[in-house]
């Protein structure tokens, strides 16, 4: 069973978009995007610095976009479950069918923006913490006030707080922890911190029709596949909020039966973590439109 992904904040690099719209139609369909949610998405994914994109309110619908334009880059794709890490899970919506692209697109924009100005009232980061065990990296978190707002598997976990917090963390590691690596995001995700987008994006919710996902659509709120397009509306609006638990993802996907995993573009994060997490799954990831040869003989051969 094959199973598709979608990377969140933090895996966009400085013009990594550039070749992606040498793709036939490719930038038309940017150029659609970008005036229906008034963000030049084509600038931020060839032209802009890493400072730039670094901006929650750009990075989320640059992200989301470029997931599905490299996803339907593939042609003939029907995995047998789809799912997506924190902004990702916007461009599983898109995979699943719960949310066309525009929809997704808009959606995105308004998280972005909302998300943006939580993130402003206080400084606030995230940060990897490589190596550890749960059982002594969570306790540890919470004694210096920070939030396990991702709990990876394969040995990763990352905390938010504010900026004091995860300097006192840097500087006081838990026990096997190898490294703290700051991420590449403005705010401190799937915290209290968001609890002010949560309003946000539950209004802008409304003006949105979802349909039921055409595949499984598991959601890294617990790991479990969500039935209804309601409910997975729902989900995506508390999530901002909410921790990430992309180790019950990966859990379900082994449950499921998974035999390969393709990560759209900007891909590389979650094969990563699928490779030692999930041992004897297939995986590639979409960096480039030169992956997409591989990813198509994959696609076809999980479907023979």
């Amino acid at each position: 069973m094959l199973v598709l992904v979608a990377p969140g904040q933090g895996a966009q690099t400085p013009g990594f978009l550039t070749p992606w719209l040498e793709l036939p139609g490719a930038a038309d369909r940017i150029a659609a995007w970008s005036d229906a949610i008034g963000l030049d998405l084509a600038h931020y994914g060839t032209q802009a610095d890493a400072e730039a994109i670094r901006d929650t309110a750009v990075a989320q619908p640059l992200l989301v976009a470029a997931g599905l334009l490299s996803a339907s880059a593939l042609g003939e794709c029907t995995p047998g479950a789809v799912a997506g890490h924190s902004v990702g899970e916007i461009t599983a919506a898109g995979f699943a069918g719960v949310l066309d692209d525009t929809a997704a697109l808009t959606l995105v924009r308004k998280r972005g923006l909302a998300m943006a100005e939580a993130a402003a009232v206080t400084e606030t980061g995230m940060a990897a913490l490589l190596g550890g065990e749960p059982d002594v990296v969570l306790p540890h978190l919470e004694k210096l006030g920070l939030t396990a707002a991702n709990v990876n598997g394969a040995g990763q976990i990352v905390a938010a707080g504010t900026a004091e917090e995860l300097k006192a963390l840097d500087e006081n590691k838990p026990e096997g922890v190898r490294r703290v690596v700051a991420l590449k995001v403005a705010g401190a995700f799937h915290t209290h911190h968001m609890a002010p987008a949560v309003q946000a994006l539950k209004q802008a919710a409304q003006a949105l029709t979802p349909a039921d996902p055409k595949v499984a659509y598991v959601s890294n709120k617990d790991g479990q596949s969500v039935a209804t397009g309601a409910e997975v509306l729902e989900r995506l609006v508390g999530q901002v909020a909410n921790p990430v638990r992309w180790d019950l993802c990966m859990e379900t996907f082994k449950k499921l039966g998974a035999t390969a995993l393709i990560e759209v573009c900007p891909g590389g994060t979650l094969t990563g973590l699928a490779k030692r997490a999930l041992p004897g799954v297939r995986t590639i990831a979409l960096k480039t439109p030169d992956d997409l040869d591989a990813a198509r003989e994959l696609i076809a051969e999980q479907s023979a």
